[in-house]
């Protein structure tokens, strides 16, 4: 039975693709954004595969309750658990989503290496990483009085899913059991191995004396979700903040001389009256001003500009008032 579903990410989304196109981003700045982008797409990617894969396999279960996208946030401590599938008597399951499309190979240190083509690099192990996951959800369970019978403790089974094509390297079981590592498709063929073979009488016994109704797991699992705190998808690191920008300075229109007003025959009225007439006539008759010149100079900082700025200015020259900028001070009209 599914209980939450994920979170829309498409605020967020936008917001990085969106940044991608802003002209005041330095070196450092566009690398983290080109980074970010492309691990938040390949995790969006990879969750919406695995999550696939749980509901396809769970949704007409009556044993379990899936809840995906789980952020809690308890005593200065957060975790984020892609997905997370409460049993009705043998505990719970804590899994990890890891979207490498290469070969991760882990050895008997339990060292994970993720490798490409051309690249490989160390990456945090996803085991560690859900198991400090599940004391914060402990923490989370006492909170809202999530509790066994015959005061035992619930069973927490970490497993992490990788990328259908992903090639999984393992060192031999002898040095290190990776059976939890697995492809997001064999989840079903894994679950049942586990079952089988994980849980023996002992287990058996009492996960029956500890067998919950459908209703109470997912009475359990609404509380799990209500605790949900989702990120917000407006932050940024803070070097990533947008730096204050001097107010652009305007620039006084060059002065015109006023031609002389042309001679005429005086008219017969007051001397006064008609001075003010002769005024007003060479105000009328005054060419308007010229536009400004154009020219491969910022209006704004002075300094050169290549002839595609200048022409973006040109040709826009009603948002610019008929001068020019260079590309970062474009950005300020």
């Amino acid at each position: 039975m599914l209980v939450k579903s994920a979170d829309d990410k498409s605020k967020r989304l936008t917001l990085l693709e969106d940044l991608q196109r802003s002209p005041l981003l330095d070196v450092r700045q566009k690398q983290w954004l080109r980074n970010e982008l492309s691990r938040f797409r390949k995790g969006i990617q990879g969750e919406r595969e695995s999550a696939h894969y749980l509901d396809s396999y769970f949704k007409d279960g009556k044993n379990h309750v899936v809840l995906h996208d789980l952020r809690f946030l308890i005593d200065g401590d957060v975790a984020q658990i892609d997905h997370l599938v409460i049993n009705r008597g043998f505990g719970m399951y804590l899994i990890e989503t890891k979207n490498y499309s290469g070969s991760l190979t882990i050895n008997e240190y339990g060292e994970f290496t993720a490798e490409y083509e051309d690249d490989s690099f160390g990456v945090p192990s996803p085991i560690e990483q859900s198991k400090r996951h599940e004391r914060v959800l402990r923490k989370v369970m006492e909170r809202v009085g999530i509790e066994n019978r015959l005061g035992s403790s619930f069973e927490f089974h970490h497993v992490v899913l990788l990328h259908p094509k992903a090639i999984i390297k393992r060192p031999s079981s002898k040095a290190l059991d990776t059976s939890n590592v697995i492809k997001a498709d064999q989840f079903p063929t894994w679950h049942q191995r586990f079952v089988d073979k994980e849980i023996g009488v002992g287990k058996v016994l009492l996960g029956i004396a500890n067998l919950r109704s459908l209703d109470t797991i997912k009475e359990w699992g609404e509380k799990l979700a209500r605790q949900h705190r989702a990120a917000n998808p407006l932050e940024l690191p803070e070097f990533m903040q947008p730096r204050a920008t001097p107010a652009p300075t305007a620039r006084p229109a060059p002065a015109v001389r006023n031609p002389p007003a042309q001679r005429q025959s005086a008219p017969s009225q007051h001397p006064a009256q008609g001075v003010a007439t002769q005024e007003s006539r060479a105000t009328d008759q005054a060419p308007a001003q010229p536009a400004p010149a154009k020219r491969l100079i910022c209006a704004h900082c002075n300094s050169k500009i290549s002839f595609a700025e200048g022409k973006f200015c040109w040709n826009n020259e009603r948002r610019f008032s008929g001068l020019q900028y260079c590309r970062e001070h474009q950005a300020l009209f």
